[in-house]
């Protein structure tokens, strides 16, 4: 029998390696341990002496492995080529978070506060760059200050954005305002574009201190609004995985169109509970099925969620693909999928009348709404109906489904899943939840892909339903993994910044509310301030002041609570399709009910601080994309109309003018100064109200407006009006003195 190295047997994690790898290479962990041994940095060939390793295949594998913990900021390679660790360098490792500005802020892995990067350190990354900095003091307004030692991983790899040309030379201004570079485009590579073209550009050098970064035109984008255009550019812009490797695709396909009998082994059998979706009219791939039924003292709730964790196993080529997407993005005509559609449009999406792997969480609620016994278990399902919430809107509406002969299998079950809805709801009320009301606005395409319309859907009780009975299983995940102390992702929402607060509680008191802020604030005080504003004719203006109020909610392994939802535990595992930490939460699961404990599982807690900073960071990146589309067509919806007046609501006053939203459209804007009557207006920043000095016109935040548009600017998505008249006042308690003026 061949002896096994001694770097084998001392490898903490050499089963794992030899369970995914056919030839097994050290693990991190060993590498990491070898490194710490030496007490000083290793060229290569001095760590492979260390751990015996001669052959040339393990070696080179060996050498992916060690860049790949570069990158990763595991490691740092210093002038003479030697391995060092980091945390013997005093080095904070994160990410390049850029301002439109010019600054930026350096995001650490892990636990720790953001460290600030003045323009001088900008000029040598970009937005989404991995670096290792070191702290380099305080600026004078106090924040931490970061010098940057090294670049790891160059992340932005492309840029789209309007071409210009000044003398022969091109310039492309990212679309992507939190890259602030601008790209340098020699004559020889412009590959036929126009001054003026919307274009994509591959960085052909990187930038540096004294440097810009330069380019090549690769692709040409159409001109005119379509859609097709948006989302082209804003895939260029924020760097968008949006084909997936052949490997992933493989992978998919052998898991074949329909359930292997085999997979039902150990599975409950939840075939003949009539379970139901509840989704969009254009959703297509569907995560959640729901069912209830009255029993003793309550209710006993089905939630169950696609078994994604079944199919997209660690360390196969799906999962790398899920990890580096993190999330799937949703733009108005087209979706960017986490899963390939093979998975996430069929074998995993839980369609009506066919078999479906799900993970079920099993709940007793009583009818106060509080969850009194929780059980995980694997099944398999088969979905008695695929439901709008329209369609279930309308049948509650009717208290019994008049009409619906086709739903009479569910029926019993819809009417349930109200009363466990009302009793939820009534649970959230009397903890203290924040509950916004704004209504969600559609952009609707034509078949050519331009816009026909811009929408608002109001929430009804069908979409409250479906919210109440996924926090509850979602409470129920982040419970069940915290008591089975597996590493996890919690979704976590912080409480408040208390100068924020302080800014909001001054808003709410020009506005005759009072936020008392003495001792801890908890969420129930702001619960009652959005009740008591939910009548008022300015209450989008004031919610959306709350909403700007609040901290951003994020991926972390450490749970403090979710402010917003009045919650101690949370975490997401009801939309695994789209959402990779959803994924994660069901493998530990999953884990869990096999048995195992945290020393075996496959993600570490250190792990996980790396993938919740990967997907909270992700997830923003495909917030802002879509945002950036949806801002894109609004614009191109408006151009045709420049010279039409429409209704709007002010919702920010500074001394250059009034920013606006159209009623009903939710098409923000801006009348500036000089659009406005001819007068001289002055600034006031106590109650921020512009007052004209000779008619008297006051406008403040919450004033109904008439305004004309004058201008469209699409690819700065910048829109612009002029005041017709104002249509409704809001009563300003008082008139502090003016601060500053402007002229007309």
């Amino acid at each position: 029998m061949t002896r096994r190295p001694d770097w084998q047997r001392r490898d903490p994690r050499f089963r794992e390696e030899a369970a995914r790898y056919d030839d097994p290479i050290p693990s991190r962990e060993l590498l990491l341990q070898t490194l710490q041994a030496a007490r000083e940095p290793l060229a290569f060939e001095a760590l492979v002496e260390r751990l015996g390793i001669r052959e040339r295949a393990p070696r080179q594998a060996l050498q992916k492995r060690l860049g790949a913990m570069l990158r990763d900021g595991q490691l740092l390679l210093n002038r003479a080529s030697e391995y060092c660790l980091l945390d013997r360098l005093e080095l904070i490792v994160g990410t390049v978070s850029g301002h439109r500005d010019g600054f930026g802020f350096l995001v650490p892995d892990g636990v720790g506060d953001d460290l600030f990067l003045p323009y001088r350190q900008m000029r040598q990354v970009m937005h989404g760059d991995r670096v290792a900095a070191r702290a380099a003091g305080r600026d004078e307004r106090g924040r931490r200050e970061g010098a940057i030692v090294e670049v790891l991983e160059r992340r932005t790899q492309q840029v789209a954005g309007a071409l210009t040309l000044e003398r022969g030379i091109g310039f492309v201004v990212p679309d992507n305002r939190r890259i602030s570079h601008r790209i340098v485009i020699p004559p020889e590579q412009l590959g036929g574009a126009r001054h003026g073209d919307l274009v994509v550009a591959a960085i052909l050098e990187q930038p540096g201190r004294d440097r810009d970064p330069v380019g090549r035109i690769t692709r040409v984008l159409p001109a005119g609004g379509s859609a097709d255009t948006a989302v082209d550019l804003a895939i260029a812009s924020h760097g968008l995985p949006h084909e997936f490797p052949a490997a992933a695709l493989r992978e998919a396909r052998r898991h074949g169109r329909e359930v292997e009998p085999a997979a039902l082994a150990g599975r409950r059998d939840l075939r003949e509970q009539p379970l139901v979706t509840i989704d969009g009219e254009d959703a297509r791939d569907f995560d959640d099925a729901v069912w209830a039924e009255r029993s003793r003292g309550g209710f006993r709730l089905l939630v169950a969620i696609a078994d994604v964790s079944h199919y997209v196993r660690p360390g196969t080529a799906l999962d790398d693909e899920a990890r580096a997407r993190a999330t799937s993005v949703y733009f108005p005509n087209r979706v960017l999928p986490m899963l390939p559609e093979q998975l996430s449009n069929h074998l995993c999406s839980l369609m009506p009348a066919v078999d479906r792997l799900c993970m079920v969480c099993d709940m007793q609620v009583s009818r106060a709404g509080r969850v009194t016994r929780s059980e995980f278990y694997p099944a398999v399902m088969r979905s008695a109906a695929r439901l709008t919430y329209t369609r279930v809107a309308a049948v509650l509406a009717s208290g019994g489904g008049a009409g619906q002969r086709e739903l009479e299998a569910v029926l019993p079950s819809l009417a349930c899943l109200h009363e466990v809805y009302q009793a939820l709801r009534q649970h959230r009320e009397a903890r203290g939840a924040l509950d916004f009301e704004a209504p969600e606005v559609k952009v609707v395409m034509d078949a050519a892909g331009n816009v026909a319309d811009i929408r608002e859907f109001p929430r009804n009780d069908a979409h409250r339903l479906i919210e109440e009975c996924m926090i509850a299983a979602n409470v129920e995940a982040a419970r069940f993994l915290k008591r089975h102390k597996l590493p996890a992702l919690f979704r976590i929402h912080g409480r408040p910044d208390p100068e924020r607060l302080q800014e909001l509680q001054r808003f709410l008191a020009e506005r005759g509310l009072h936020l008392d802020l003495s001792g801890e604030l908890e969420p129930a005080r702001l619960a009652e301030a959005l009740r008591r504003i939910s009548q008022r004719p300015d209450a989008g203006v004031l919610e959306n002041a709350i909403i700007r109020s609040l901290p951003q909610a994020l991926y972390q392994p450490l749970n403090i609570g979710h402010f917003g939802l009045a919650l101690a535990e949370y975490a997401h595992f009801t939309s695994p399709i789209r959402r990779y930490p959803d994924l994660l939460v069901h493998r530990g699961i999953r884990h869990a009910l096999a048995g195992g404990t945290a020393a075996d599982f496959t993600h570490t807690s250190k792990a996980m601080e790396q993938l919740g900073q990967e997907c909270s960071l992700r997830e923003r990146r495909a917030d802002e994309a879509a945002r950036s589309v949806v801002a894109f067509l609004k614009c191109e919806f408006m151009r045709p109309r420049i010279g039409e007046e429409f209704d709007a609501v002010a919702t920010g006053v500074l001394e250059f003018g009034v920013f606006v939203q159209l009623t009903g459209l939710q098409v923000d804007g801006l009348v500036h100064v000089t659009s406005l009557p001819r007068d001289y207006f002055r600034f006031h920043e106590n109650d921020r109200t512009l007052v004209g000095e000779r008619t008297g016109l006051r406008l403040a935040i919450g004033d109904a407006l008439r305004v004309r548009l004058l201008r469209v600017d699409s690819a700065e998505r910048k829109i612009d009006f002029a005041l017709v008249e104002k249509t409704g006042s809001f009563h300003h308690p008082r008139r502090p003195a003016g601060r500053s003026g402007a002229r007309r």
